[in-house]
This record gives C-alpha cells, sequence and structure tokens, in this order.
C-alpha cells in the first residue's frame, strides 16, 4: 500500500513517502509538484495526504489543472484524498504571501463527474473541469475548524446551526481550516 505525503516541508509522516520540493527537512523524495510528470507510477498510490500545500500551488490555471491530472494519474481506483486547506476568508489564509489558490469543496467538487453531469442536467454555469480534464474526485466528507470563538458560542448553545451556517457564509475568522476527503473513481 502505497502513501504519499505531498508537500509534507517539517511535518513528515511515518508510513508515508514524504515528498517536497525543498530539502531542507529531509523528505523522501525532493521533487517539485508543478513539474509533471511526477516521479510515480499510474494507479500506484491508494493514499494522498496534502496538508496545508495546495493552495500554496497552481497560481497559473494550467499548472492547478496539470496537479489534478498527476492526482489522478498516480492514485490507484478508490484511492483516498485527503486536503487540508486553510478557510478562504481566515487570516490564515490571508495574512501568508505564498497562499496562491483558494481551495474549498466548491472548487473540487468542479473535479467530480457526477457533479458534473447533474448541473448540465440543471442547467447550472459551473465549469465541467472533471469532463474537460478526465479526472473524478467525489468529496466524501468535508470537517470545518471553527475559530475558538465560533467554537465556543455552538459550544455553549449561544448560537444554532443556521447562525453558524450564515456566519461561515458572511464573515471573516469564523472557520479556521477545512478538511476536504476525496474518493478517486476509476
Amino acid at each position: 500500500m502505497v502513501k504519499l505525503n505531498l508537500g509534507c516541508g517539517q511535518n513528515k509522516q511515518e508510513g508515508y513517502v514524504n515528498v517536497d520540493k525543498y530539502d531542507s527537512f529531509a523528505p523522501d523524495v525532493v521533487w517539485d509538484l508543478e513539474t509533471f510528470p511526477w516521479p510515480f507510477e499510474s494507479n500506484s498510490v491508494d493514499e494522498i495526504v496534502m496538508r496545508h500545500m495546495l493552495e500554496h500551488m497552481g497560481a497559473q490555471v494550467e499548472t492547478f489543472l496539470s496537479i489534478m491530472k498527476e492526482l489522478y494519474r498516480i492514485s490507484a481506483p478508490g484511492a483516498k484524498i485527503i486536503v487540508d486547506v486553510p478557510h478562504p476568508r481566515s487570516d490564515g489564509f490571508t495574512g501568508d504571501p505564498t497562499h496562491v489558490r483558494a481551495i474549498n469543496p466548491s472548487i473540487l467538487s468542479l473535479f467530480s463527474k457526477k457533479k458534473n453531469r447533474e448541473w448540465k442536467q440543471l442547467g447550472w454555469p459551473n465549469t465541467p473541469l472533471a469532463t474537460y480534464i478526465d479526472v473524478d474526485f467525489d468529496i466524501t466528507d468535508v470537517n470545518y475548524k471553527l475559530m475558538p470563538h465560533w467554537g465556543k458560542k455552538m459550544q455553549d448553545g449561544l448560537i444554532t446551526r443556521a447562525d453558524l451556517d450564515f456566519a461561515v457564509n458572511s464573515y471573516f475568522n469564523v472557520v479556521d481550516e477545512i478538511t476536504i476527503t476525496m474518493t478517486v473513481c476509476k
């Protein structure tokens, strides 16, 4: 079972092939993930973790699409991909000049052929990227890490779920991080 920790930086994980562009923290593989193709066989990877790295990559659209194509190419059927990113409306995202792309479930759902078909049937204008670049990822789970202030309000029953949903969609610094889990469909 091959598991990759892409963009590991100083957060290497036991049992994973740790990959990073810089050799500063001695990853198992030194590789610039914006250079294609990646040094992994097609259909060979069962799990990929990308913790706080995808928002740093793909400033150019073609580069971002190539990253998604490489993720798909190297993943085995049914592989799991876990993406941790700062919420686009958090100081954690806006306060780092190396963040080049906001990542959220809506963006990653563009790479689902099932969603592409649903949107076409509904007449929605969402860009069918999965169809365009021939990849297919289904989002299977999304978790939000709330900022402490909002988490306490929710825990103490001071706001409802509807209040929280409104705040997440309206205000900055409600959600700190998003964890998105995808399954590779082949």
